[in-house]
């Protein structure tokens, strides 16, 4: 296996420069520097590919500035990690992490519900 990624084009053996991201709930297309990593659901991308890239009608094409380093730093990449993370939360309110309380099975599958919160012990006075 070779070492240089190639541009994930149809048909394009040029070396990838790019990698190319979609943020599917913002509507949102991200091109930026290689990734450290081949992701499945990302796309590398040669120069000539990037440069002509174009986003879908009603969305948002985000072209990242390349970096001049070889590889990102770890900043970079704890960075975007959080962003990854903080997109992947769910909004609204947070069911409570602890025990739960089954309350349906189909074989080794098990539905739980979070357990009501202890109530409070009464004060002293």
């Amino acid at each position: 296996m070779s070492p240089v990624r190639i541009c994930s084009r149809t048909a394009c053996k040029e070396p990838a420069v790019f990698t190319l991201t979609y943020v599917y709930r913002d509507s949102t297309a991200v091109l930026g520097p290689l990734a450290a990593y081949v992701e499945p659901h990302c796309y590398d991308l040669c120069a000539d590919h990037a440069d002509r890239l174009t986003a879908p009608m009603g969305w948002e094409l985000v072209r990242l500035p390349a970096e001049q380093e070889s590889q990102p730093s770890s900043d970079d990449l704890e960075a975007l990690a959080d962003a990854v993370r903080e997109a992947a939360r769910p909004v609204g309110r947070q069911e409570p992490v602890g025990q739960g309380v089954e309350v349906s099975r189909r074989g080794h599958l098990r539905v739980l519900k979070s357990a009501p919160p202890l109530p409070k012990p009464p004060r002293e006075r």
